[in-house]
């Protein structure tokens, strides 16, 4: 079966663009052309991917994005940003975007992220037995931890992040190794994306500590995650 995409943009110019691409990728489309009514459509349909425009009328792509995620709606969303803004960028993956990009961008870009993020969210996922890790344990199944009897809870790419340092526990991994396993797409340059996710992580695992305990930051190669020192 087709997996079909919301493209969601104020802009009939770049709805008719990303829509003629998509389609021609082998992928079904609809569209939306503000902020409540992406809301309306998702919260009535199934989609594999949302592409949902920034800077919308009535609920911007931010609102949405927060929307869908409070709501336990975990759709892949690409968002696209005219705005060339780090903060921009950064915001929407911390309200759960899975991937940015800023306009004007190639049809052909377009294609690529999409099919990069269903690639990854469509893989399918093993059997994985309850990690430990200290006093953190880590549960595959249910995209959650326990520390100190709290249950913590992460949004999709922070929980894969944490998952996987927990799997090469004590192994030092570069940002772009990182990079190109949990958003399973090369982005030059974008390490900071790998940054703010690891600060997400160290906030909710470790919030009371000054210094790192378990997300160990090796200058100049990348991030480990370790057993405490006792």
């Amino acid at each position: 079966m087709e997996q079909k995409i919301l493209i969601v943009d104020d802009e009939s110019s770049i709805v008719t663009l990303v829509n003629y691409n998509v389609e021609r990728a082998g992928f079904q489309t609809d569209v939306a052309y503000d902020g409540l009514e992406a809301v309306k459509k998702v919260e009535e349909n199934d989609y594999d991917l949302i592409i949902l425009d920034l800077m919308l009328p009535g609920m911007d792509g931010m609102e949405v994005c927060k929307h869908l995620r409070s709501n336990k709606i975990e759709t892949p969303i690409l968002m696209l940003t005219a705005r060339d803004d780090e903060f921009d960028k950064i915001l929407g993956l911390e309200l759960g975007a899975d991937d940015y990009l800023t306009k004007p961008f190639s049809p052909k870009e377009v294609v690529a992220r999409v099919k990069a993020i269903l690639r990854r969210t469509n893989r399918e996922q093993p059997t994985y037995k309850t990690v430990r890790v200290g006093d953190l344990v880590i549960f595959p199944e249910r995209y959650e931890a326990e520390m100190d009897d709290e249950i913590i809870t992460f949004t999709r790419k922070e929980f894969e992040l944490l998952f996987y340092l927990a799997k090469h526990k004590g192994k030092v991994i570069s940002r772009d190794q990182l990079l190109n396993r949990i958003w399973d797409y090369d982005f030059i340059g974008d390490t900071r994306i790998v940054d703010v996710h690891i600060s997400h992580l160290r906030d909710k695992i470790e919030p009371t500590t000054k210094k790192p305990t378990y997300i160990k930051t090796v200058r100049g190669l990348g991030y480990k995650l370790e057993e405490p020192l006792t």
